[in-house]
């Protein structure tokens, strides 16, 4: 099987098998939820991944309801699907910041094909989370932003982390999206499981975007010069 084989399997296994969730928060499987996510994910890995080369791995938090949960593509919201990937999209088409700033690395680091003949993106909790807030209007939610929630999918994230090395994942570094509670979550359960030798701390796009847009390029030549201590 080709790692495109082997991430689109990954993809149309994804179940939730952990504990309840608290109250208030749903899990969110585009896989499942909506029309044509499947479709689309199936034509991006068989589009950059259609080889038996490993990657390494960049890891996020989870999925977000305007990228991933409509895409199926970590960090690739519809517009950058279309424009940058060069697949057809004819769902709601929305805007995701983090989806911008990837892509804006990923042109600095050489292009869309050279970045993920390097690199495969997901998260230590495939799935994603949401909550609904005090507008009514449901919110992402983040698998950290509650010990709850944390108890409850940590099985679940462990599992999920042994089944996307299996896909062809480099162990000596991992790339880990968030300077903050993702990197201290992940430090923890590597010390316990030893997936990767090493874990590389880099601040998460939409922190960049909503906190630092005037030092962007800064944080692009951070991204750049961290991977090219894995080639």
């Amino acid at each position: 099987m080709t790692f495109a084989d082997k991430a689109i399997r990954f993809n149309k296994q994804l179940n939730y098998t952990g504990a309840p969730l608290p109250p208030g928060i749903r899990i969110m499987n585009p896989f499942k939820e909506f029309d044509g996510t499947m479709q689309i994910a199936d034509t991006f890995y068989h589009k950059y991944y259609n080889d038996h080369a490993p990657r390494h791995i960049i890891l996020g938090i989870n999925p977000s309801r305007l990228g991933a949960g409509l895409t199926g593509i970590p960090f690739t919201d519809p517009k950058r699907l279309v424009k940058e990937c060069g697949i057809q999209y004819t769902g709601r088409v929305t805007h995701e910041p983090s989806s911008v700033f990837m892509y804006e690395m990923i042109h600095a680091y050489g292009g869309v094909e050279r970045f993920y003949q390097h690199f495969y993106i997901n998260s230590p909790c495939p799935l994603g989370f949401t909550s609904i807030g005090i507008n009514g209007n449901e919110k992402n939610y983040n698998y950290y932003d509650s010990k709850e929630l944390i108890t409850a999918v940590k099985g679940f994230m462990i599992e999920s982390i042994r089944k996307l090395l299996a896909l062809g994942i480099h162990t000596d570094t991992c790339f880990c999206l968030g300077t903050g509670k993702n990197e201290k979550f992940l430090n923890k359960l590597n010390a316990e499981h030893a997936f990767f030798k090493k874990i590389v701390p880099l601040e998460h796009p939409r922190f960049i975007m909503q906190y630092k847009n005037a030092s962007k390029q800064h944080y692009i030549d951070k991204y750049i010069a961290a991977f090219a201590s894995v080639q």
